[in-house]
């Protein structure tokens, strides 16, 4: 197959599944099923993790062979739990914020995993990366800032969704800093990684849903709205087939390209967002949208020409 029409499906592929899956996730958080609302985060994280655990398994034995894993379980442990509060934390804060307001949050990411992977991985990083890091949280802070004129609804500066975004930033850093550790001490593979954290996951969740007694809630409601079921498990199989296409980009192509995909697709999932769900933007956040993707662009192009090196 010509290089340039595999790079393209690749790209589509990326583009379709995840703004379906951004879609669907802000319909099922933030969506009316009659007259309620989808309360259930434990068990939509559990569907997720589950899906992707499989898809994990199926991907290690058929593209993916990546031989003995020699890496520390309390590594995957701690590893899983920070991840797995990044993503409830990520979804809990739809209930209070909008699509586009959680991705241009999220979008924040490389902050604390810079911060974090420096403090706790004992990386360093070009100086040039750091101006496009910087760039991104001017774009951040611009969007998330609130006007005097918003509603007493939501007048506070803080509110929950932002809070709600802001540990999950923090966790995102101490799961990229715990994987730093598992690659330079062990060399974590990533199918590898893939199968184990999911694998964790999976086990605290269904302890949480159990003990918290949100299974039965969520029996409850799908029982009500059987739909909600076909939303969550094609959400969560999108997800982890996007998943296939950017490992298949980054093997084949390598990981700019695959960089820039993935960051143009996050726009146009914004996109449609306010387009679909009719979510309003000021032209402020609009500006602060594009200082956001233009960091992430020029983070992509030139922040990684060299890689991170040992402190010694």
């Amino acid at each position: 197959m010509d290089r340039r029409l595999k790079l393209f499906i690749c790209a589509a592929a990326i583009f379709i599944t995840y703004f379906y899956y951004g879609i669907i996730q802000e319909r099922i958080t933030r969506g009316n099923y009659g007259d309620e609302k989808f309360t259930c985060i434990l068990s939509l994280v559990f569907i997720q993790c589950v899906v992707n655990y499989f898809y994990a398994i199926f991907t290690s034995v058929t593209v993916m062979k990546e031989g003995e894993d020699t890496t520390r379980t309390s590594y995957y442990l701690a590893a899983s739990l920070t991840y797995l509060v990044a993503m409830l934390t990520s979804n809990l804060a739809l209930r209070w914020v909008n699509y586009p307001t959680q991705v241009i949050g999220k979008s924040g990411k490389p902050i604390p995993v810079m911060v974090l992977s420096v403090l706790l991985g004992n990386k360093s990083y070009p100086f040039k990366k750091y101006c496009f890091v910087l760039l991104v949280v001017i774009g951040v802070a611009l969007f998330m800032y609130k006007d005097g004129k918003t509603s007493s609804a939501s007048s506070s500066i803080f509110g929950y969704g932002e809070l709600m975004i802001l540990i999950s930033l923090v966790m995102d850093g101490l799961t990229a800093a715990v994987q730093e550790r598992m690659r330079s001490e062990s060399k974590t593979k990533s199918g590898h990684l893939m199968i184990n954290m999911n694998k964790w996951s999976i086990v605290f969740l269904g302890i949480g849903v159990l003990v918290t007694g949100e299974f039965i809630t969520f029996i409850d409601f799908v029982k009500r709205h059987p739909a909600v079921l076909w939303e969550l498990v094609s959400f969560s199989a999108a997800s982890a087939f996007g998943q296939f296409f950017i490992f298949l980009t980054v093997t084949d192509f390598g990981p700019l390209p695959c960089s820039i995909i993935t960051t143009t697709r996050k726009f146009f999932t914004v996109l449609g967002s306010v387009i679909i769900f009719g979510n309003v933007m000021l032209t402020r956040q609009w500006i602060a949208t594009i200082f956001v993707f233009s960091g992430l662009l020029l983070d992509s192009f030139f922040g990684k020409a060299r890689k991170p090196v040992e402190k010694t």
